[in-house]
């Protein structure tokens, strides 16, 4: 899929570019993918933050004012609150996290009243090739949802299923990771993963195949899951990895950036408008996929999986 969300770039209006919003633009990573992607014609910029900062990386990179407005807001949470407010009017098509924290940002995100919520639970996810280069794999929620409970992961399950539907996959196959492949009493999480297993069978959680409790190994490997006598339409096929909590997601997603160097994708799913929310320390081609991903969800041309 990284491959293909670079092929997506074909697809898109040069002469009608994606406007983003990002919040606490004073940042040199910004103003490589302003100017990159200002220069490819993927997008314009409204960057708001610390005027005379910004104003002036623009200047030290040669970044020209077709490219990008600059909105002055000394106070990260203003500078929030303001991307935000141009999503709800439409003035941007999308939103961008900055250099700023996490919570300052989604406490704009998430606003009751200002906000892009749209009664859904919010949930990251994160895109990137499976290792055997056969089609996408998802792994989710690793940036939102701390301890979600049994209705959170029915949600984050069907924010991802709605996710891997958009991008042509009819009944994407979710597995419930945890440390083994059992039910156990003593780890609920393997509970909650039974339960949500049972759900899909029973039509409680539509258009896929859930099955859970796996391990990692089994759920990505076919060769593990025949080592342990796996039988399951899921194991070592999973199209989807939802983990139990946010620390482990988050280490896994890291793992991925910092030992393994895959390029990956994010998204958050759920809100009004599509809101690109990368770490500060994802390296600047990781950001650009996850604006190109968030473009084509945005309403861009169908690339179905082949």
């Amino acid at each position: 899929m990284i491959k293909r969300i670079r092929e997506i770039e074909q697809y898109l209006d040069r002469e009608n570019p994606k406007v983003i919003g990002v919040a606490a633009a004073e940042d040199q990573d910004i103003m490589e993918l302003v100017k990159e992607m200002g220069k490819r014609r993927i997008a314009r910029f409204v960057l708001v933050g610390d005027g005379g900062k910004i104003t002036e990386l623009l200047e030290e990179n040669g970044i020209s004012e077709d490219t990008a407005i600059v909105v002055n807001c000394q106070d990260h949470g203003e500078a929030a609150r303001t991307v935000v407010s141009l999503a709800r009017s439409g003035e941007c098509d999308l939103i961008m996290k900055g250099n700023l924290h996490t919570s300052v940002f989604l406490k704009a995100v998430l606003d009751k009243e200002n906000g892009l919520n749209t009664g859904k639970l919010l949930s990251q996810i994160t895109v990137y090739d499976k290792l055997d280069g056969d089609g996408i794999q998802l792994m989710t929620d690793c940036a939102m949802a701390i301890e979600p409970g049994l209705e959170d992961k029915k949600a984050i399950i069907e924010n991802a299923v709605e996710l891997m539907r958009r991008l042509g996959y009819d009944c994407p196959r979710v597995a419930l990771i945890s440390a083994l492949e059992v039910v156990n009493p003593k780890i609920p999480d393997t509970m909650e993963a039974a339960i949500l297993s049972k759900m899909c069978d029973r039509g409680q959680i539509k258009n896929c195949i859930v099955d859970g409790p796996l391990a990692l190994d089994n759920a990505v490997s076919e060769e593990a899951a025949r080592h342990k006598n796996i039988t399951s339409p899921v194991a070592g096929h999973a199209d989807i990895l939802v983990f139990p909590n946010l620390q482990v997601a988050n280490c896994v997603f890291k793992t991925l950036i910092f030992f393994a160097k895959m390029d990956t994708a994010a998204v958050i799913m759920g809100t009004k408008a599509p809101v690109v929310m990368t770490s500060r320390t994802d390296t600047v081609e990781n950001k650009m996929m996850s604006i190109m991903f968030s473009i084509y969800l945005s309403g861009k041309p169908d690339v179905s999986h082949s």
